[in-house]
């Protein structure tokens, strides 16, 4: 742990900070403490941290993570005192992780998870800072290769490092292999999350999102489009629970990897039927062939994180998915104004 001195209050360094999770997180963490914000808007938007931009403990540095960055000496931080404080945790969400966006997106990705991430720990071994990894449930595979079994942090996984999204799941992977060797080697305090299907206020429109998507089309009253048949089915985490999660491993001594989702399972015809409801659409449910970023992921036990964080989901599907619709209802119609 470092032993420089915190003046009043922590710095903390969220890169992707722009994006739907990263949003989430900054507005959590700035209540409390001094936040530096780093994006390239590759797949965040400004408009996801507008509100917090007047806060004076709020900065947002522009910048893409795979090119390094000296933040001891930008003036924009000079009231953080990072030079004499230096930065207390940090937070690597950056990965452009768009649906719609994949193919262009792919080296980003690589780079995203390997060389953006080095300067990030990087960042790290200089500021004897506290470190998540946010990974992601496709280490383990499709559901193909589990069924409905749900798994542990210790299964080992089957993918396709050749895959057409080899890019983003093997990405993934060998982030969590260099984010522990870097543990090992240098005895870093870095810690490794897995969120599995995260939904929320924030999401994109017209991104090939499901979620968005259906709330889209239903507003519409438009066809909601499951990519699958009738049996294709995901579990869904709302955001505020991954966030709660994250919070608590940072205060831990926990280093993971470790599971944060929901382990019930919804069918796709379910969470669209439940949006048509809602909305009151006129829209119909159709099924279509399955897309490359659409498949069906494993299940998590989560029994590691209620264990050892004492986390556990709290808010239900049927709320998240209300309030999802109410964010994106709002956001749809500033967008028909405009």
């Amino acid at each position: 742990m470092s032993n420089k001195v915190i003046f009043d209050k922590k710095n903390i360094l969220i890169i992707g900070g722009a994006g739907f999770i990263g949003s989430h997180l900054c507005d959590e963490l700035i209540k409390d403490n001094k936040v530096i914000c780093l994006d390239n808007f590759s797949t965040g938007a400004e408009a996801n941290i507008d509100h917090l931009l007047a806060n004076p403990d709020f900065v947002f540095i522009k910048h893409d993570v795979s090119e390094q960055i000296d933040l001891e000496n930008l003036k924009e931080l000079q009231r953080f005192k990072i030079q004499f404080q230096g930065i207390q945790e940090i937070y690597y969400l950056a990965c452009p992780t768009s649906p719609k966006k994949f193919e262009e997106n792919k080296i980003a990705n690589l780079l995203a998870n390997s060389l953006g991430l080095k300067n990030a720990l990087d960042i790290v071994m200089r500021n004897e800072s506290k470190f998540i990894y946010f990974s992601s449930s496709v280490v383990y595979g499709g559901r193909e290769e589990t069924g409905e079994k749900k798994v542990a942090e210790d299964y080992i996984g089957k993918t396709d490092f050749l895959s057409e999204r080899s890019s983003y799941d093997e990405g993934k992977r060998f982030g969590e292999t260099m984010v522990k060797n870097y543990k090992d080697v240098y005895g870093l305090d870095v810690k490794i999350i897995r969120p599995f299907r995260i939904f929320g206020p924030r999401m994109k429109l017209n991104d090939n999102q499901m979620i968005p998507d259906f709330i889209d089309n239903a507003l519409d009253n438009k066809d909601l489009a499951v990519y699958g048949d009738e049996n294709f089915s995901s579990s869904f985490c709302y955001v505020s629970d991954l966030i709660d999660a994250t919070l608590k491993m940072m205060e831990t001594e926990v280093s993971g990897p470790i599971n944060i989702g929901s382990d019930l399972l919804i069918s796709l015809k379910r969470v669209a039927q439940k949006i048509i409801d809602i909305v009151e659409s006129n829209s119909n449910i159709v099924y279509k062939e399955e897309k490359t970023f659409m498949t069906q992921l494993a299940l998590p036990d989560i029994s590691k994180a209620s264990n050892e964080l004492g986390w556990m989901p709290v808010v239900t599907f049927d709320k998240g998915i209300e309030r999802t619709i109410d964010d994106l209802r709002a956001k749809k119609g500033l967008k028909t104004v405009i």
